[in-house]
Parts: structure tokens; C-alpha cells; sequence
């Protein structure tokens, strides 16, 4: 069976280049090919009562472009010589073009900011959109590409996409031979919403008991995985930002219910965009089409 490419939003700058280094390593070890691509967007003013036309790059900005990428295909090659790599150009905004490739890739990898055809890649609407949409998991890479021999920390709350991630953060966990964090978070009632009776105690020992019922069968077949898992009742931003110290990579679903809700929509999203300590992976659906629209 053909192994899916690994698909990285290219544009040259410092964080697209890190997000390359980071899939170059993942393609050495899955043995995946990788493509750098890079997306023309069309420009053009317009005012309300006359439009103008959209203008695409011309081909002096083409063969730049296409210099750039063979510069980096030159420098993968330089170090990763085992990965094969090939890269190309798409035309149309980069949230729908990547989507697009999501179909046919294993996995979409993003840098946390970028320029010209990535422009604002987390402060703008791509990586949101790009993580609710893909048809793979996405990985947006922050900073560096997280320690060397980290952990994978899983943020989960028994929803479908959260088990969806699960899967995902135990094949990674394996396949870089590191152990594996599971994380459940729920937020206590505010002060003076507390519902009567309320027995936080009681609360947190259901949440343990459906913890490790959701893990065993995982475990069951990753069994060369070490697993630690823990149940906080703080708000989940925090919580698995906390949790991303010293981890190389933090596995979500692109939705949740409970401590976990609205992952993508809401502030739980962000919060870990923007401040996770280590590489990002949304999970909505696994390639050969497992979504968790359908679960």
C-alpha cells in the first residue's frame, strides 16, 4: 500500500521552514514522502462601485517562488537523504487548497507564522480553517520543533474526535518509542453556580473511572506504549498548555464536548495555538476517510 505524502504549507519564512524540518523528521521515520507547496494567492484592489480585476503573480514572481523551493528540496535532501521529497505550487487561497491536498495526504503540516501566500497563519483564519476541515491530521508546529525524546501529551474528553486523537497520539507515542500523557480536564461550577447538591470529589472519581475505561482498549494495542494519565479540574487551556512543558508533540480533536468543547471555535484553541511549548496535532479525521462526522 502507497504511503500518503506529507503535505507542508511552504513560503520560505522562519516558520515555514521549521514545520519543514519538523515533517522531514516525521517522514524519516514513517518512511513518507514529503511535499513543500507553496500557494499563489490573486491580488487586486477594489472599490465598491468598480471592482478590479484579480492579477495573479507573474512569472518573474513564479520563477522566484520556484527558486525557493528548489533551494529547500536541495536542503532536505542535504539532510534527510533518506526522505524523498518533491515540491510544487498551487493557485487559490492556501485554506482551500490545502484542504484540497488534505484529501490525498496523511498529514498536513503548518508553520506557526508565515508570509506572502501563508500570511497570519494563526492570527488569521487558515490554521482555523485548515484544522476544522482537513481530511488528515494537521500539525501546526510551534517554535522549535519540541525536545528531542519528549513525551506526546493527549488532550481527551470521550468525544469522537478526542477518540479519534487518542489513536493518533498512541501511534505516535509507538512509532517515536516515547511514552505517552493523557490528559481529561472539567471546569468546576463558578463560584456561587454551585448546584446542590455537588460532591467535587464524586466528580473527579467519574471522571478517572471513564478515563481509564477509554484507555484500556488502547492499551490493549499499543502494549509497548507507557501510558501516565491524570484528570485536573482546571480550565483546559490551561490545563494542557501546562501539560505541553517538555512534550514534543500535544494531540487534540478538532471538536470536544465537556472541558474540551468548541476546541477550535473557542478560546481552548487559541490558547493552545498560541502558547502550546510544543508542536500541535488536530485530529477531525484520519486518512482513508474515519471522520468524526460519521462516528
Amino acid at each position: 500500500m502507497e504511503i500518503q505524502p506529507i503535505v507542508v504549507g511552504y513560503d520560505g519564512s522562519p516558520g515555514a521552514r521549521t514545520a519543514l524540518r519538523w515533517a522531514l523528521d516525521e517522514a524519516a521515520r514513517t518512511g513518507a514522502p514529503v511535499h513543500p507547496t507553496y500557494a499563489f494567492e490573486p491580488f487586486g484592489a477594489s472599490a465598491p462601485l468598480a471592482p478590479a480585476p484579480l492579477l495573479w503573480p507573474d512569472d518573474t514572481a513564479r520563477k522566484e517562488i520556484a527558486e525557493m523551493l528548489d533551494a529547500a528540496v536541495a536542503a532536505a535532501a542535504a539532510s534527510h537523504p533518506t526522505v524523498a521529497v518533491r515540491a510544487g505550487t498551487v493557485d487559490g487561497p492556501p485554506s482551500v487548497r490545502l484542504q484540497e491536498l488534505s484529501r490525498q495526504a496523511g498529514l498536513v503540516v503548518l508553520g506557526s507564522r508565515g508570509h506572502d501566500g501563508f500570511t497570519g497563519l494563526l492570527v488569521g483564519s487558515t490554521a482555523v480553517s485548515v484544522t476544522a476541515h482537513a481530511h488528515c491530521p494537521v500539525v501546526v508546529v510551534r517554535g522549535d520543533a519540541g525536545p528531542d525524546g519528549g513525551h506526546v501529551v493527549a488532550g481527551v474528553d470521550g468525544s469522537a474526535c478526542s477518540v479519534l486523537a487518542l489513536g493518533y497520539a498512541f501511534a505516535q507515542a509507538a512509532a517515536r518509542d516515547v511514552p505517552l500523557h493523557v490528559v481529561r480536564a472539567w471546569r468546576p461550577p463558578a463560584t456561587g453556580a454551585t448546584p446542590a447538591p455537588f460532591d467535587p470529589d464524586a466528580v473527579g472519581a467519574l471522571e478517572r473511572a471513564e478515563l481509564r475505561e477509554l484507555l484500556v482498549g488502547w492499551q490493549d494495542g499499543y502494549p509497548r506504549v507507557r501510558v501516565t494519565s491524570e484528570v485536573v479540574a482546571d480550565a483546559p487551556g490551561r490545563t494542557l498548555i501546562d501539560a505541553t512543558r517538555h512534550a514534543a508533540l500535544v494531540v487534540v480533536g478538532s471538536r470536544g464536548r465537556g472541558g474540551f468543547r468548541g476546541l477550535l471555535m473557542g478560546s481552548v484553541s487559541q490558547q493552545l495555538l498560541h502558547h502550546s511549548h510544543c508542536p500541535v496535532a488536530v485530529v477531525r479525521e484520519l486518512p482513508g476517510g474515519d471522520a468524526t462526522d460519521n462516528l
